[in-house]
């Protein structure tokens, strides 16, 4: 084969390994809603709901996330059965044994659900030669206790089907090339099957967007409005880089809007766009909810079956 055709090969390999079959964003109502319709895989971690109380949206689950401060395999298989998402992120193995154990419940998994891509981060080096090559490779960044480059080497994770978990894309992309270009020690690149980040509502609430080029102001806009921004931004970049998805997966469309706008918020930021005098509420089971009327609080409260733990307005 001549040089020219190598590099024609490379080139092209490279471009597949990385093209995403996903970009995933993992929130609530009424964030996932835009984000779905923008063609996001949308999903939620499994010790929350979306805010069901909405009567006339239903946005499928198609990414189920752990409960990563709690983690319960048997709990999460349970909900994950439940909810039949299209790809499941397991777990974080801190060690082989762990790593097994997430092995042989993603094998169980996708025997029951065949075409389910199961997702398992390996914590420790230990931990990949165990998972079998056709579960997904979690590769920690953002806000994780451990971060990939911490115990692992770039070289380890060649040759794998490879999801980026957190941080922003501009951040992601240069993993992804080292991921994924040629070397000369000539291992084969990672298959980028999936990424994701949930960074934008935190930026929303201090009201900004996300682009490429940096944060911009968003003073301007609800928060909604904000997130929205951002994700636009987001698959624009990952066009432009040619991780975005081409193959598009049949979905129904959303047409509708919310009947009962409920906002999540963080509980000290409730400052932007009619949540200046919002009830803010957190509940035991994790969510935090902003509500513009006792009533409103008082039947989503009745309605869903929260318990509050405290609340701050």
């Amino acid at each position: 084969m001549s040089s020219e055709a190598r590099h024609s090969w490379s080139a092209a390999a490279v471009g597949d390994a990385q093209q995403a079959e996903y970009i995933g964003f993992l929130h609530r109502e009424p964030f996932v809603i835009d984000a779905y319709r923008l063609g996001f895989t949308v999903g939620v971690r499994e010790d929350y709901t979306y805010q069901s109380s909405l009567r006339n949206v239903e946005v499928p689950i198609e990414i189920l996330d752990n409960d990563f401060r709690n983690p319960d395999l048997d709990r999460y298989i349970e909900r994950f059965e439940r909810y039949e998402p299209s790809v499941g992120m397991l777990g974080d193995a801190y060690d082989r044994q762990e790593a097994r154990r997430y092995n042989q419940a993603g094998r169980e998994l996708k025997r029951k659900f065949p075409g389910t891509e199961v997702i398992i981060v390996p914590k420790c080096h230990e931990a990949i030669d165990v998972i079998d090559e056709d579960m997904i490779l979690g590769y920690p960044m953002g806000y994780s206790d451990q971060t990939a480059e911490e115990y692992t080497d770039i070289v380890d994770w060649r040759g794998r089907r490879v999801h980026l978990l957190g941080a922003s894309p501009t951040k992601q992309y240069p993993v992804i090339e080292e991921l994924t270009q040629p070397r000369v020690t000539g291992e084969e690149p990672a298959d980028i099957v999936g990424v994701d980040w949930n960074g934008v509502h935190l930026a929303a609430l201090h009201g900004e967007y996300f682009s490429p080029h940096g944060y911009g102001s968003a003073d301007h806009l609800s928060i909604r409005e904000t997130v929205r921004e951002s994700l636009r931004h987001i698959r624009s970049y990952w066009k432009s880089r040619g991780v975005w998805p081409t193959a598009e997966t049949e979905r129904n469309p959303l047409t509708a809007e919310p009947m009962d706008p409920v906002w999540a918020a963080d509980g000290s930021r409730a400052t932007v766009d009619g949540l200046e005098d919002a009830i803010v509420v957190e509940y035991e089971n994790g969510q935090t909810l902003a509500y513009r009327s006792q009533h409103e609080r008082d039947r989503v409260e009745y309605r869903a079956g929260l318990t509050p733990t405290e609340v701050h307005g």
